[in-house]
């Protein structure tokens, strides 16, 4: 954890700008280079998680509370007309930042941010996988 970014910035070891804050969660700006919508920030746990395989459930329970008491502030404030709730695990997922965190990006209309890939895939199998996947539970 020595080197982790964001417990070098939840411990004020390096300078970040505060938004929200509570017992367990941690919300801040981005890099402004990279922010790409008013008020874009990251919401992360205070103690590290990995990612969403590390992640408790009652700490991942308090991120989304976080989240959902920030949206609404920022749609009352910026009249966001929605939010994308942005998160990736694992090198595969193109994690950057290896301490669970989520990237809250509000959204307005005729903003220009497209967050779904078109990757072309087709599902060849789509009833078999999806009872596969329901099995496992």
């Amino acid at each position: 954890m020595d080197k982790c970014v964001f417990c070098k910035i939840v411990k004020g070891k390096l300078p970040y700008h505060k938004v929200y804050e509570n017992e367990s969660v941690l919300a801040f700006a981005p890099l402004k280079e990279d922010i790409i919508a008013k008020g874009h920030m990251l919401v992360i746990t205070k103690k590290h998680f990995a990612d969403i395989y590390d992640i408790s459930q009652k700490e991942l329970h308090q991120v989304m509370d976080a989240i959902k008491i920030i949206s609404q502030k920022l749609k009352e404030k910026y009249n966001a007309e929605g939010t994308n709730i942005l998160h990736a695990s694992g090198k595969v997922g193109q994690q950057s930042v290896f301490h669970f965190h989520v990237h809250l990006v509000p959204r307005y209309k005729g903003d220009k941010i497209d967050t779904w890939p078109k990757t072309g895939y087709k599902e060849g199998n789509f009833p078999g996988v999806y009872e596969e996947i329901k099995d496992l539970f």
